[in-house]
């Protein structure tokens, strides 16, 4: 009789991924103990000899690393194969070599289409929400709450099961349409266009600095106060609109990505900044 995995046990094994896919994740073997985890029930159901399960468990816990959301394809075509092995009809090397190979694509579409693209359209449709009103500013906070985790289940459910179903097949004819790319690319561009976008919107940064002077006024014949002469941020604004939040931003990134600085050490560099140019406004007349 052949061996199937049930919808009860795959539900398990998908709720084990869903919550718990960052618990564990360390250098060593990044996801791999989560996806150790995940696959736990479906051995349990699949093998019969202690051995067996033993063994499929050991080559779930190894370095293992993708974007968890739309990654949960991957645990998905795993159950499938882990299915046809306990049928003699995979191999356990297939498996592994599978998961190495699922790595690479699931990340780069993962970070594209849900960590570089959804979710920063999901947070600037929700701070516009909690800009639009002060009466409903709570609003955009409890959209996101509720969006955010329900999409995310939704969309990792959908996937992990469309892997149990498709198998590695239908992510072989998916890569060798050339598909694969095309979306890369396509939801990078997009990516960055919200980025762009956020950054116009929400990252506020000005100069400070301006001259003020009393002003004589010959064509009245009376004399002005407190004229301002020279504004350092009306002036480069007027040449290139938002570029000191879009420097800032920049700034930040480099920071982040190349240097390897924590979020604390940024927030530490934003703090003393921003009391520095606050100095310096007052100092100049710009906050009097």
């Amino acid at each position: 009789m052949r061996k199937k995995i049930g919808e009860k046990t795959l539900k398990k094994s998908f709720l084990n991924w869903f919550f718990w896919n960052g618990c564990s994740q360390q250098a060593e073997s990044m996801l791999g103990m989560a996806f150790g985890q995940s696959m736990a029930p479906v051995i349990e159901e699949l093998y019969d000899e202690k051995e067996e399960k033993a063994e499929a468990l050991k080559r779930h816990i190894t370095l293992f690393n993708t974007e968890s959301q739309v990654g949960s394809i991957c645990n998905g075509i795993v159950c499938g194969l882990e299915e046809a092995n306990a049928n003699k009809e995979c191999t356990p090397e297939l498996i592994s070599s599978v998961k190495v190979a699922l790595i690479g694509p699931t990340s780069a579409i993962g970070d594209s289409l849900w960590v570089a693209t959804i979710i920063p359209i999901l947070l600037t449709l929700c701070l516009s929400i909690a800009q639009s009103s002060p009466s409903t500013s709570w609003l955009g906070a409890v959209v996101y709450m509720l969006v955010y985790p329900i999409g995310t289940f939704i969309l990792s459910w959908k996937l992990f099961k469309l892997g149990y179903r498709s198998g590695i097949e239908g992510m072989q004819g998916f890569m060798s349409t050339g598909k694969l790319n095309q979306l890369t690319e396509t939801m990078t561009v997009l990516g960055l266009i919200v980025v762009g976008a956020l950054t116009a919107s929400f990252v506020r940064c000005t100069l400070p600095i301006q001259i003020v002077r009393d002003v004589f006024d010959a064509t009245q014949g009376v004399m002005l106060e407190n004229q301002v002469i020279f504004n350092a941020d009306s002036m480069v604004n007027s040449i290139f609109p938002s570029i000191v939040p879009l420097g800032l931003t920049i700034g930040v990134y480099t920071l982040y990505s190349k240097k390897n600085w924590s979020p604390l050490k940024l927030m530490g560099l934003i703090l003393v900044l921003a009391c520095a140019l606050t100095f310096v406004g007052y100092l100049t007349g710009f906050y009097a």
